[in-house]
Protein backbone atom coordinates (compact mmCIF):
# COMPACT_ATOMS: atom_id res chain seq x y z
CA UNK A 1 0.00 0.00 0.00
CA UNK A 2 1.47 3.44 -0.95
CA UNK A 3 3.14 5.50 1.81
CA UNK A 4 2.43 9.22 1.60
CA UNK A 5 5.82 10.51 2.81
CA UNK A 6 8.43 7.74 2.74
CA UNK A 7 11.26 10.04 3.79
CA UNK A 8 9.67 10.84 7.15
CA UNK A 9 7.50 7.79 7.73
CA UNK A 10 10.24 5.26 6.95
CA UNK A 11 13.25 7.10 8.37
CA UNK A 12 15.68 4.87 10.34
CA UNK A 13 15.41 5.35 14.12
CA UNK A 14 18.91 6.81 14.47
CA UNK A 15 18.25 9.43 11.78
CA UNK A 16 14.87 10.28 13.28
CA UNK A 17 16.41 10.94 16.68
CA UNK A 18 19.05 13.21 15.10
CA UNK A 19 16.28 15.14 13.30
CA UNK A 20 14.19 15.36 16.48
CA UNK A 21 17.08 16.70 18.55
CA UNK A 22 17.92 19.34 15.95
CA UNK A 23 14.30 20.43 15.69
CA UNK A 24 13.81 20.29 19.47
CA UNK A 25 16.70 22.70 20.04
CA UNK A 26 15.16 25.09 17.53
CA UNK A 27 11.66 24.69 19.00
CA UNK A 28 12.83 25.46 22.55
CA UNK A 29 14.77 28.53 21.39
CA UNK A 30 11.70 29.67 19.45
CA UNK A 31 9.37 29.16 22.43
CA UNK A 32 11.75 30.96 24.82
CA UNK A 33 12.15 33.98 22.54
CA UNK A 34 8.55 34.23 21.30
CA UNK A 35 6.32 33.04 24.17
CA UNK A 36 6.09 34.96 27.45
CA UNK A 37 4.60 31.85 29.08
CA UNK A 38 7.55 29.63 28.18
CA UNK A 39 10.15 32.29 28.90
CA UNK A 40 8.81 32.47 32.45
CA UNK A 41 8.58 28.68 32.80
CA UNK A 42 12.18 28.26 31.68
CA UNK A 43 13.50 31.22 33.70
CA UNK A 44 11.77 29.92 36.84
CA UNK A 45 13.97 26.81 36.78
CA UNK A 46 17.06 28.56 35.42
CA UNK A 47 16.92 26.81 32.05
CA UNK A 48 18.22 28.30 28.81
CA UNK A 49 17.45 26.63 25.45
CA UNK A 50 21.17 26.08 24.87
CA UNK A 51 21.28 23.88 28.00
CA UNK A 52 19.54 21.05 26.16
CA UNK A 53 22.12 18.55 24.91
CA UNK A 54 20.00 15.43 24.36
CA UNK A 55 16.36 14.48 23.96
CA UNK A 56 16.43 13.00 27.46
CA UNK A 57 17.17 16.50 28.81
CA UNK A 58 13.59 17.37 27.90
CA UNK A 59 12.51 15.70 31.15
CA UNK A 60 14.16 18.57 33.08
CA UNK A 61 11.62 21.06 31.76
CA UNK A 62 8.31 21.90 33.44
CA UNK A 63 5.08 20.41 32.16
CA UNK A 64 2.40 22.40 30.34
CA UNK A 65 -1.21 21.80 31.38
CA UNK A 66 -4.64 22.80 30.14
CA UNK A 67 -4.84 25.43 32.90
CA UNK A 68 -1.94 27.27 31.21
CA UNK A 69 -4.21 27.82 28.22
CA UNK A 70 -7.16 28.84 30.37
CA UNK A 71 -5.12 31.16 32.57
CA UNK A 72 -3.78 32.87 29.43
CA UNK A 73 -7.11 33.09 27.61
CA UNK A 74 -7.54 34.01 24.84
CA UNK A 75 -4.18 34.56 23.10
CA UNK A 76 -1.57 34.46 25.86
CA UNK A 77 -0.12 31.14 24.63
CA UNK A 78 0.47 32.53 21.13
CA UNK A 79 4.04 33.03 19.92
CA UNK A 80 3.17 35.16 16.87
CA UNK A 81 1.28 38.43 16.42
CA UNK A 82 -2.35 38.08 15.37
CA UNK A 83 -1.64 39.35 11.86
CA UNK A 84 0.24 36.07 11.30
CA UNK A 85 -2.67 33.92 12.54
CA UNK A 86 -4.93 32.69 9.76
CA UNK A 87 -7.11 30.30 11.78
CA UNK A 88 -8.45 30.05 15.33
CA UNK A 89 -9.73 26.87 16.97
CA UNK A 90 -10.71 26.06 20.54
CA UNK A 91 -11.83 23.24 22.77
CA UNK A 92 -15.44 22.92 23.87
CA UNK A 93 -14.78 24.57 27.21
CA UNK A 94 -17.26 22.32 29.03
CA UNK A 95 -15.19 22.41 32.24
CA UNK A 96 -13.91 25.96 32.08
CA UNK A 97 -12.73 28.65 29.69
CA UNK A 98 -12.01 27.75 26.10
CA UNK A 99 -8.49 26.55 25.32
CA UNK A 100 -7.70 28.66 22.28
CA UNK A 101 -5.14 27.73 19.61
CA UNK A 102 -4.22 29.28 16.30
CA UNK A 103 -2.46 28.43 13.06
CA UNK A 104 -0.13 30.36 10.79
CA UNK A 105 0.00 29.58 7.07
CA UNK A 106 2.94 27.28 7.77
CA UNK A 107 1.00 25.50 10.55
CA UNK A 108 -1.91 24.95 8.18
CA UNK A 109 0.39 23.37 5.60
CA UNK A 110 2.01 21.06 8.17
CA UNK A 111 -1.38 20.09 9.59
CA UNK A 112 -2.73 19.19 6.17
CA UNK A 113 0.40 17.14 5.41
CA UNK A 114 0.12 15.14 8.63
CA UNK A 115 -3.57 14.36 8.14
CA UNK A 116 -2.87 13.29 4.54
CA UNK A 117 -0.29 10.82 5.87
CA UNK A 118 -2.75 9.50 8.42
CA UNK A 119 -5.49 9.07 5.85
CA UNK A 120 -3.20 7.29 3.41
CA UNK A 121 -2.21 4.79 6.11
CA UNK A 122 -5.72 3.38 6.13
CA UNK A 123 -5.86 2.82 2.37
CA UNK A 124 -7.98 5.85 1.44
CA UNK A 125 -7.08 7.29 -2.00
CA UNK A 126 -8.26 9.92 -4.48
CA UNK A 127 -10.86 7.40 -5.69
CA UNK A 128 -12.77 7.60 -2.39
CA UNK A 129 -15.80 9.66 -1.37
CA UNK A 130 -15.60 10.84 2.24
CA UNK A 131 -18.53 11.83 4.42
CA UNK A 132 -17.40 13.96 7.36
CA UNK A 133 -19.95 13.55 10.15
CA UNK A 134 -17.91 15.35 12.80
CA UNK A 135 -19.47 18.58 13.97
CA UNK A 136 -17.92 21.63 12.29
CA UNK A 137 -17.14 24.67 14.40
CA UNK A 138 -14.24 25.51 16.69
CA UNK A 139 -13.42 21.80 17.05
CA UNK A 140 -10.35 20.88 14.96
CA UNK A 141 -11.46 17.39 13.91
CA UNK A 142 -13.79 18.05 10.98
CA UNK A 143 -11.61 20.75 9.45
CA UNK A 144 -8.40 18.77 9.75
CA UNK A 145 -9.86 15.66 8.15
CA UNK A 146 -11.31 17.75 5.33
CA UNK A 147 -7.93 19.35 4.54
CA UNK A 148 -6.19 15.99 4.58
CA UNK A 149 -8.80 14.32 2.40
CA UNK A 150 -8.62 17.10 -0.14
CA UNK A 151 -4.81 16.91 -0.14
CA UNK A 152 -5.04 13.18 -0.87
CA UNK A 153 -7.56 13.96 -3.59
CA UNK A 154 -10.61 12.25 -2.09
CA UNK A 155 -14.04 13.77 -2.66
CA UNK A 156 -15.41 15.38 0.53
CA UNK A 157 -19.01 15.64 1.70
CA UNK A 158 -18.82 18.14 4.62
CA UNK A 159 -22.23 17.28 6.07
CA UNK A 160 -21.23 17.78 9.76
CA UNK A 161 -22.85 15.84 12.60
CA UNK A 162 -26.46 14.82 13.23
CA UNK A 163 -29.45 14.52 10.88
CA UNK A 164 -28.95 10.77 10.55
CA UNK A 165 -31.67 10.22 7.95
CA UNK A 166 -30.01 12.72 5.63
CA UNK A 167 -26.60 11.20 6.34
CA UNK A 168 -27.87 7.82 5.13
CA UNK A 169 -29.60 9.31 2.10
CA UNK A 170 -26.38 10.99 0.97
CA UNK A 171 -24.35 7.86 1.67
CA UNK A 172 -26.58 5.95 -0.70
CA UNK A 173 -27.00 8.65 -3.34
CA UNK A 174 -23.40 9.94 -3.37
CA UNK A 175 -21.73 6.55 -3.03
CA UNK A 176 -19.85 7.33 0.20
CA UNK A 177 -16.89 5.01 0.79
CA UNK A 178 -15.36 6.67 3.88
CA UNK A 179 -17.10 7.71 7.10
CA UNK A 180 -15.40 10.21 9.44
CA UNK A 181 -17.10 10.50 12.83
CA UNK A 182 -16.93 9.52 16.46
CA UNK A 183 -17.19 5.75 16.95
CA UNK A 184 -20.38 6.10 18.97
CA UNK A 185 -22.07 8.01 16.16
CA UNK A 186 -21.01 5.37 13.63
CA UNK A 187 -22.73 2.71 15.70
CA UNK A 188 -25.79 4.88 16.17
CA UNK A 189 -25.96 5.60 12.44
CA UNK A 190 -25.81 1.87 11.80
CA UNK A 191 -28.81 1.42 14.10
CA UNK A 192 -30.82 4.06 12.24
CA UNK A 193 -29.94 2.42 8.93
CA UNK A 194 -31.31 -0.93 10.04
CA UNK A 195 -34.49 0.76 11.34
CA UNK A 196 -34.97 2.22 7.86
CA UNK A 197 -34.48 -1.16 6.22
CA UNK A 198 -30.94 -0.33 5.04
CA UNK A 199 -28.26 -2.97 5.57
CA UNK A 200 -24.99 -0.99 5.78
CA UNK A 201 -23.02 -4.00 4.57
CA UNK A 202 -25.13 -4.69 1.51
CA UNK A 203 -26.85 -1.43 0.62
CA UNK A 204 -24.05 1.08 1.20
CA UNK A 205 -20.48 1.30 -0.11
CA UNK A 206 -18.68 2.45 3.04
CA UNK A 207 -15.42 0.50 3.36
CA UNK A 208 -13.36 2.75 5.66
CA UNK A 209 -14.20 4.39 8.96
CA UNK A 210 -11.78 7.00 10.36
CA UNK A 211 -12.77 7.54 13.96
CA UNK A 212 -11.58 9.97 16.61
CA UNK A 213 -12.79 12.35 19.26
CA UNK A 214 -13.16 9.68 21.96
CA UNK A 215 -11.48 6.51 23.14
CA UNK A 216 -13.10 3.20 22.24
CA UNK A 217 -12.25 -0.41 22.96
CA UNK A 218 -11.21 -3.15 20.53
CA UNK A 219 -14.53 -4.83 21.22
CA UNK A 220 -16.35 -1.65 20.22
CA UNK A 221 -14.29 -1.57 17.01
CA UNK A 222 -15.39 -5.11 16.16
CA UNK A 223 -19.00 -4.15 16.76
CA UNK A 224 -18.68 -1.28 14.25
CA UNK A 225 -16.90 -3.44 11.70
CA UNK A 226 -19.49 -6.21 12.01
CA UNK A 227 -22.35 -3.77 11.53
CA UNK A 228 -20.83 -1.87 8.61
CA UNK A 229 -18.44 -4.35 7.00
CA UNK A 230 -15.78 -1.62 7.05
CA UNK A 231 -12.18 -1.25 8.22
CA UNK A 232 -12.53 0.87 11.39
CA UNK A 233 -9.39 2.86 12.23
CA UNK A 234 -8.61 5.02 15.22
CA UNK A 235 -6.73 8.31 15.10
CA UNK A 236 -5.59 10.65 17.82
CA UNK A 237 -4.94 14.33 18.21
CA UNK A 238 -5.94 17.27 20.36
CA UNK A 239 -6.35 20.93 19.63
CA UNK A 240 -3.61 22.05 22.05
CA UNK A 241 -1.08 19.95 20.11
CA UNK A 242 -2.38 20.78 16.65
CA UNK A 243 -5.50 18.65 16.11
CA UNK A 244 -5.79 15.38 14.19
CA UNK A 245 -2.67 14.16 12.43
CA UNK A 246 -0.56 13.50 15.51
CA UNK A 247 -1.05 9.73 15.16
CA UNK A 248 -3.21 7.24 13.31
CA UNK A 249 -3.55 3.55 12.53
CA UNK A 250 -2.41 1.96 9.32
CA UNK A 251 -4.45 -0.77 7.62
CA UNK A 252 -2.75 -3.44 9.78
CA UNK A 253 -4.32 -2.05 12.98
CA UNK A 254 -1.28 -2.53 15.21
CA UNK A 255 -0.90 0.84 16.92
CA UNK A 256 -1.08 4.47 15.85
CA UNK A 257 1.92 5.75 13.92
CA UNK A 258 3.16 9.00 15.48
CA UNK A 259 4.33 11.89 13.30
CA UNK A 260 7.72 11.80 14.99
CA UNK A 261 9.35 14.34 12.72
CA UNK A 262 6.98 16.95 14.17
CA UNK A 263 6.38 15.73 17.72
CA UNK A 264 8.28 14.17 20.60
CA UNK A 265 6.14 11.91 22.75
CA UNK A 266 6.83 10.92 26.33
CA UNK A 267 4.95 8.39 28.44
CA UNK A 268 4.99 9.36 32.13
CA UNK A 269 3.82 7.62 35.24
CA UNK A 270 0.81 9.85 36.09
CA UNK A 271 1.53 9.69 39.83
CA UNK A 272 5.29 10.25 39.89
CA UNK A 273 5.53 12.11 36.55
CA UNK A 274 8.69 10.14 35.86
CA UNK A 275 9.23 8.27 32.56
CA UNK A 276 7.31 5.01 32.40
CA UNK A 277 9.22 1.80 31.69
CA UNK A 278 9.47 0.74 28.01
CA UNK A 279 6.11 -0.63 26.89
CA UNK A 280 4.43 0.42 30.15
CA UNK A 281 1.23 2.45 30.03
CA UNK A 282 1.22 5.98 31.31
CA UNK A 283 0.17 9.52 30.48
CA UNK A 284 0.93 10.84 26.99
CA UNK A 285 3.00 14.05 27.07
CA UNK A 286 3.61 15.93 23.81
CA UNK A 287 6.19 18.46 22.64
CA UNK A 288 5.70 20.10 19.24
CA UNK A 289 8.73 20.60 17.01
CA UNK A 290 7.40 22.70 14.12
CA UNK A 291 4.42 24.73 15.31
CA UNK A 292 4.65 28.50 14.93
CA UNK A 293 1.47 30.02 16.36
CA UNK A 294 1.16 27.97 19.55
CA UNK A 295 4.19 25.81 20.36
CA UNK A 296 3.75 23.37 23.25
CA UNK A 297 6.49 21.96 25.44
CA UNK A 298 5.70 18.82 27.44
CA UNK A 299 1.91 19.15 27.25
CA UNK A 300 0.06 16.80 29.60
CA UNK A 301 -2.76 15.24 27.61
CA UNK A 302 -4.20 13.17 30.52
CA UNK A 303 -4.63 10.33 27.98
CA UNK A 304 -3.32 6.86 28.87
CA UNK A 305 -1.27 4.85 26.37
CA UNK A 306 2.13 3.24 25.71
CA UNK A 307 4.67 3.39 22.86
CA UNK A 308 6.12 0.66 20.65
CA UNK A 309 9.32 1.60 18.81
CA UNK A 310 9.62 -1.54 16.68
CA UNK A 311 9.14 -1.05 12.90
CA UNK A 312 5.69 -1.94 11.54
CA UNK A 313 5.07 -4.58 8.87
CA UNK A 314 3.47 -1.84 6.77
CA UNK A 315 6.97 -0.48 6.13
CA UNK A 316 6.78 2.53 8.44
CA UNK A 317 9.45 2.92 11.12
CA UNK A 318 7.72 5.59 13.20
CA UNK A 319 6.91 4.76 16.82
CA UNK A 320 3.38 3.57 17.47
CA UNK A 321 1.02 4.70 20.19
CA UNK A 322 -1.15 1.94 21.63
CA UNK A 323 -4.89 2.47 21.70
CA UNK A 324 -5.88 5.16 24.19
CA UNK A 325 -7.47 3.21 27.05
CA UNK A 326 -8.80 6.16 29.02
CA UNK A 327 -7.76 9.35 30.73
CA UNK A 328 -6.05 9.85 34.04
CA UNK A 329 -8.83 12.28 34.96
CA UNK A 330 -11.50 9.75 33.84
CA UNK A 331 -10.15 7.21 36.27
CA UNK A 332 -12.53 6.42 39.11
CA UNK A 333 -11.28 5.05 42.41
CA UNK A 334 -14.02 2.76 43.64
CA UNK A 335 -13.34 1.17 47.04
CA UNK A 336 -9.62 1.46 46.40
CA UNK A 337 -9.75 0.04 42.85
CA UNK A 338 -8.79 2.11 39.79
CA UNK A 339 -11.58 1.85 37.20
CA UNK A 340 -11.66 3.25 33.64
CA UNK A 341 -14.87 3.46 31.56
CA UNK A 342 -13.06 1.61 28.75
CA UNK A 343 -12.75 -1.46 30.99
CA UNK A 344 -16.51 -1.50 31.53
CA UNK A 345 -17.16 -1.00 27.82
CA UNK A 346 -14.98 -3.96 26.88
CA UNK A 347 -17.11 -6.17 29.13
CA UNK A 348 -20.46 -4.89 27.90
CA UNK A 349 -19.80 -5.47 24.20
CA UNK A 350 -18.85 -9.09 24.92
CA UNK A 351 -22.07 -9.99 26.74
CA UNK A 352 -24.67 -11.44 24.39
CA UNK A 353 -28.04 -9.71 24.57
CA UNK A 354 -26.65 -6.25 25.38
CA UNK A 355 -26.38 -3.24 23.07
CA UNK A 356 -23.13 -1.21 23.17
CA UNK A 357 -24.86 1.78 24.73
CA UNK A 358 -24.30 2.45 28.40
CA UNK A 359 -23.94 4.98 31.20
CA UNK A 360 -21.88 4.85 34.36
CA UNK A 361 -23.50 6.63 37.30
CA UNK A 362 -21.14 7.78 40.06
CA UNK A 363 -22.77 8.28 43.46
CA UNK A 364 -22.00 8.44 47.16
CA UNK A 365 -22.58 5.43 49.36
CA UNK A 366 -22.05 6.72 52.85
CA UNK A 367 -18.48 8.00 52.98
CA UNK A 368 -17.49 5.93 49.97
CA UNK A 369 -18.07 6.23 46.24
CA UNK A 370 -19.83 3.62 44.14
CA UNK A 371 -21.03 3.20 40.56
CA UNK A 372 -24.08 1.88 38.78
CA UNK A 373 -23.75 0.56 35.22
CA UNK A 374 -26.83 1.11 33.07
CA UNK A 375 -26.87 -0.82 29.80
CA UNK A 376 -29.40 -1.13 26.98
CA UNK A 377 -30.65 -4.58 26.08
CA UNK A 378 -30.80 -5.58 22.43
CA UNK A 379 -34.03 -4.86 20.58
CA UNK A 380 -34.68 -8.55 19.97
CA UNK A 381 -34.72 -9.38 23.69
CA UNK A 382 -38.23 -9.45 25.14
CA UNK A 383 -38.25 -7.19 28.18
CA UNK A 384 -40.99 -9.27 29.85
CA UNK A 385 -38.91 -12.46 29.69
CA UNK A 386 -37.60 -12.28 33.23
CA UNK A 387 -35.52 -15.45 33.06
CA UNK A 388 -33.57 -14.22 30.01
CA UNK A 389 -33.01 -10.77 31.49
CA UNK A 390 -31.86 -12.29 34.78
CA UNK A 391 -29.35 -14.50 32.94
CA UNK A 392 -27.96 -11.51 31.00
CA UNK A 393 -27.69 -9.42 34.16
CA UNK A 394 -25.90 -12.18 36.08
CA UNK A 395 -23.43 -12.72 33.25
CA UNK A 396 -22.70 -9.00 33.10
CA UNK A 397 -22.15 -8.85 36.85
CA UNK A 398 -19.87 -11.87 36.72
CA UNK A 399 -17.75 -10.45 33.88
CA UNK A 400 -17.51 -7.04 35.53
CA UNK A 401 -16.25 -8.66 38.71
CA UNK A 402 -13.65 -10.66 36.76
CA UNK A 403 -12.40 -7.48 35.08
CA UNK A 404 -12.70 -4.94 37.90
CA UNK A 405 -12.63 -7.06 41.08
CA UNK A 406 -15.72 -5.08 42.05
CA UNK A 407 -19.45 -5.74 42.15
CA UNK A 408 -21.04 -2.53 40.83
CA UNK A 409 -24.78 -2.15 40.60
CA UNK A 410 -26.13 -3.19 37.21
CA UNK A 411 -29.35 -2.00 35.62
CA UNK A 412 -30.65 -3.19 32.25
CA UNK A 413 -32.73 -0.59 30.40
CA UNK A 414 -34.85 -0.67 27.26
CA UNK A 415 -33.37 -0.27 23.79
CA UNK A 416 -32.93 3.38 22.68
CA UNK A 417 -33.46 4.73 26.20
CA UNK A 418 -29.91 6.07 26.58
CA UNK A 419 -29.28 9.37 24.83
CA UNK A 420 -27.30 9.27 21.57
CA UNK A 421 -24.92 11.95 20.35
CA UNK A 422 -23.25 12.85 17.07
CA UNK A 423 -20.29 14.10 19.10
CA UNK A 424 -18.50 12.65 22.08
CA UNK A 425 -20.68 10.26 24.05
CA UNK A 426 -21.22 11.22 27.69
CA UNK A 427 -20.46 7.92 29.38
CA UNK A 428 -20.05 8.97 33.01
CA UNK A 429 -22.74 10.85 34.93
CA UNK A 430 -21.58 12.27 38.24
CA UNK A 431 -24.36 12.22 40.85
CA UNK A 432 -22.05 12.52 43.84
CA UNK A 433 -22.91 15.08 46.48
CA UNK A 434 -20.06 17.46 47.19
CA UNK A 435 -18.99 17.78 50.82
Amino acid sequence: MPIWNKEMECMPREEMEVLQLRRLKGALKYAYERSAVYKKKFDDIGFKPGDLKSISDLSKLPLTVKEDFRDNYPFGMFAVPMDKVVRLHASSGTTGKLTVVGCTQSDMGNWTELVARMISMTGVTSADVTQIAFGYGLFTGAHGLQYGMERVGATVIPISGGNSEKQLMLMKDFGTTVLVSTPTYALHLGEIALEQGIDPKKDLKVKFGLFGGEAFSEEYRKEIENRWGMLATDNYGLSEAGGPGFSGECHLICGQHIAEDQYITEILNPETLQPAKPGEKGEVVITSLCREAVPVVRYRTKDVSSIDYTPCDCGRTTARLSKITGRTDDMMVIRGVNVFPSQIESVIVNVEGLAPHYEIIRYNKGFLEDIEVRVEINEDIFIDNYAVLEAIEQKLKHQLFKTLSLNPKVRLVEAHSIERSAGKAKRVIDMRTKS
